[in-house]
């Protein structure tokens, strides 16, 4: 029986980025320095796959610090911790390390700056997200007034209206931010911004790859987590540029094949925390069930790379 045939559109970029890439490395050089095994505070990044290996690896996952022993070393994850977290561990005398994506901490620094200034601050982010609670964590209780949505902006009582500044989480969607952005602009003339947009360029580069193939797909599929931010922003982007079926899946095998029959495109991508292993089992699943010709829509090229911290780069 022959194969129907199916073009699969594929976002480039898509997958890993930076921050990511060297959290992952964090954990597998501080198991290789130290042995195992090593605890990690929150998943390192929202990616089962990832974690499931890492913990086959040696590393421990624990949602508080509480959780960890005085004499094993502790990572702190990809999205960033409150100022607390590293004080309780060096009261503790514990070994640590922190894995923070360094353009999460430049959002950090800029809301230490803001707030050393005299500014409160108002984030753009998602409530109980790990990123925006580290991030919030970064300056006392009350200093930062939290909004998810252009309403929210509406009721806002600031101590200042005068004296504030925004930051916000780096994995939203570059669109809805801007909308937030412009009503806290609208309410708040003298509100200062970031020097450079807190949304970070690997969350905009993978937006903008979507928007490229929404138009011309019959479906898109974003491979990544529940829990993952930036690739559920891909699903709502993917709707929006056009794509009336934008579906998130972990694996090959959380296709709803059903809701794909009769189509003849599908674009695919993967968040920023997905390893490029699973868009391929996704390929692998589509060239079962039809005759696949695979083209790639480049929107922007990635060479970012950020160091690993000094401790691990030295010998144990």
């Amino acid at each position: 029986m022959t194969k129907p045939p199916l073009t699969l559109y594929l976002a480039a970029p898509r997958g890993f980025c930076a921050g990511v890439d060297r959290a992952i490395k964090i954990v597998e050089m501080a198991i290789e320095k130290w042995g195992a095994p090593v605890y990690v505070r929150h998943e390192i990044v929202h990616n089962k796959f990832v974690v499931d290996d890492l913990r086959a690896k040696g590393a421990i996952f624990v949602e508080e610090l509480e959780d960890c022993p005085d004499d094993r070393p502790v990572i702190f994850s990809a999205h960033g911790v409150p100022k607390s977290v590293p004080a309780a561990a060096e009261a503790r005398q514990m070994v640590y390390v922190d894995a923070t994506c360094p353009l999460v901490s430049k959002v950090h620094i800029e809301a230490e700056r803001h707030h050393a200034n005299g500014l409160q601050m108002v984030m753009i982010g998602h409530a109980g997200h790990p990123e925006t609670i580290g991030t919030m964590g970064q300056l006392p209780e009350g200093e930062v007034l939290l909004v998810e949505t252009e309403a929210d902006v509406a009721g806002l009582v600031p101590r200042d209206p005068e004296r504030l500044a925004f930051i916000t989480q780096t994995t939203l969607s570059v669109d809805d931010t801007a909308g937030i952005v412009a009503a806290l602009q609208a309410r708040f003339p003298s509100i200062v911004g970031p020097h450079k947009e807190d949304i970070c360029y690997a969350t905009t580069n993978r937006q903008a790859a979507v928007k490229a193939i929404a138009p011309k797909a019959d479906a898109i599929l974003v491979v990544g987590a529940p829990n993952s931010s930036n690739s559920r922003r891909l699903v709502e982007v993917g709707a929006k540029a056009g794509c009336s079926y934008s579906q998130l899946v972990q694996r090959a095998e959380n296709i709803d094949w059903r809701a794909l029959e009769g189509i003849g495109s599908v674009g695919v991508t993967a968040g920023a925390s997905a390893p490029e292993i699973l868009v391929e089992e996704v390929i692998d699943a589509f060239r079962a069930r039809y005759d696949v010709t695979v083209e790639e829509v480049e929107t922007a090229t990635e060479n970012v790379e950020f160091k690993v911290p000094r401790v691990l780069r030295q010998p144990a």
